[in-house]
């Protein structure tokens, strides 16, 4: 059995970061180690070319009658900048305290080494498992998969004779309270871009007679919200699936300090939508956020300018029963309408995520005819973690977006059981991430308990 905690180390130093050209080399590295890794723990590896970068499959067991999972995970990561503010380089990890810090740590290098571990752990104590496993592990979950659907029609047949999918790519609340994640929402972005005069002109000599693009794009920014915090674009809520009975007291038993969570994000008060509570907000309403704005003169000191062009770079977080492309359209005709006719502008279309939803075993709401090896691995789960954590796991939506799982659930049919392993303050795509090894050790056991009950069912 390998050292988790030195492949992990290994796993990081390869700066995987999907969206830069510059890292084609780190991407390579990334999984090169990856498969070998496998390879080294019996796994047979098929690296799936796609036209950005490739997808691992990576399997064992032929026996039909026997359980399949599917565990995914991702070996890119986001980059690493401003790098300044790291304490130690973002792809020389480093422990400090009970955490090993770096790019990648926590997002998806150290929850995926966690499976991988356990999956080897266990093969070495049961090598005749009657469980068939199948990695599936992407290089494009930063930049949102963009290969991935192509990959799913064409290998759909062969994911369909598995049973679900499991993976760790989502938040638990604390050291001692997983949560199992029952919904991830849906996304849409995109940036627009206003332009008013053709170059940038002299604010002293011009200003007063045109409209500043800055101006134009404030205006439609503050037009998008109500002054609940509501998001003002006609429409918006129409689908939004109604939260059950059984989700409110998940919610109530996470038993969250909201004042703490205030000073963590280090705000003088929440501002949320139809007053909902700040763990309300992040879990089950949609949000319309504003990811990056500018325009003119950025440097040190002054430029009396007014630029020709100003943009902002906006994002929409989708709950369940919304459709990105019914969204898209509510938010395209609203930026239309509200946009000054004195200026002119482009809206470029980003990528999208369809939310998606399951509902855990024995739930009022379970659907009549789900996988009786999914509920079983939900009650597996559910039990390995009250064993190894030392509290029964909770079953909540998560405000991050997953966009493979729901096209997953569509083209396959195939239901996640989605176990969270990394921490709020593990700085997930921000300066200074980590990834707690105490959660790994226990993630570790916990995932060889749960693979185990599965094939042991």
């Amino acid at each position: 059995m390998f050292d988790p905690v030195e492949k992990l180390k290994e796993f990081i130093r390869h700066p995987s970061v999907s969206a830069d050209p510059a890292f084609k080399a780190g991407m390579q590295g990334a999984l090169d180690f990856t498969t070998g890794l496998l390879a080294s723990i019996g796994f047979d590896v098929e690296v799936v070319k796609t036209d950005l970068h490739p997808i691992i499959m990576a399997s064992r067991g032929t026996n039909p009658a026997w359980p399949h999972v599917i565990i995914y995970g991702h070996y890119d990561v986001q980059p690493a900048d401003p790098l300044h503010l790291w304490q130690s380089p973002a792809f020389e990890p480093e422990i400090r305290g009970n955490r090993l810090y770096g790019r990648g740590a926590a997002d998806n290098k150290g929850p995926l080494m966690v499976h991988i571990a356990a999956v080897a752990r266990l093969l070495e104590r049961r090598p005749d498992l009657p469980l068939r496993i199948t990695f599936m592990i992407e290089g494009e979950e930063e930049m949102g998969s963009p290969s991935f659907p192509k990959f799913l029609a064409a290998y759909g047949d062969r994911l369909k004779q598995a049973d679900l999918v499991y993976l760790s790519d989502t938040l638990l609340p604390s050291e001692d309270q997983v949560v199992i994640t029952c919904g991830l929402r849906g996304l849409v972005l995109c940036d627009v871009v206003v332009t008013g005069p053709k170059s940038d002109l002299h604010s002293g000599l011009h200003g007063g007679v045109l409209r500043n693009p800055i101006q134009a794009i404030a205006e439609l920014c503050a037009s998008l919200h109500n002054p609940d915090g509501s998001v003002n674009i006609p429409g918006f809520y129409d689908d939004v699936m109604p939260v059950e009975p059984w989700e409110k007291e998940e919610i109530k038993k996470l038993g969250a300090d909201a004042e703490a969570y205030r000073k963590f994000l280090g705000i003088p008060a929440f501002y949320t939508a139809k007053g909902a509570t700040p763990f309300e907000a992040t879990r089950v309403l949609p949000t319309l956020e504003f990811n990056g704005i500018g325009g003119g003169y950025q440097g040190e000191g002054t430029k009396t300018v007014i630029p020709s062009k100003a943009f902002v770079k906006l994002s929409c977080r989708l709950v369940a029963n919304q459709k990105p492309a019914v969204i898209r359209d509510l938010l395209y005709k609203t930026i239309s309408e509200r946009m000054p006719s004195d200026v002119t502008f482009e809206i470029i279309d980003q990528h999208q995520g369809v939310p998606y939803v399951v509902v855990p075993p024995d739930r009022t709401n379970t659907p009549p005819d789900q996988s009786p090896v999914l509920a079983n691995a939900f009650r597996a789960a559910d039990q390995a973690i009250a064993a190894v954590f030392g509290k029964p796991p909770l079953y909540l939506r998560e405000g991050g977006s997953v966009p493979i799982i729901a096209d997953i659930k569509r083209m396959t049919g195939l239901d996640s059981v989605m176990i969270g392993l990394f921490l709020p303050e593990d700085n997930l795509h921000a300066p200074n991430e980590s990834f707690n090894l105490d959660v790994m050790a226990k993630g570790m056991r916990a995932s060889e308990r749960i693979l185990e009950a599965i094939a042991d069912r």
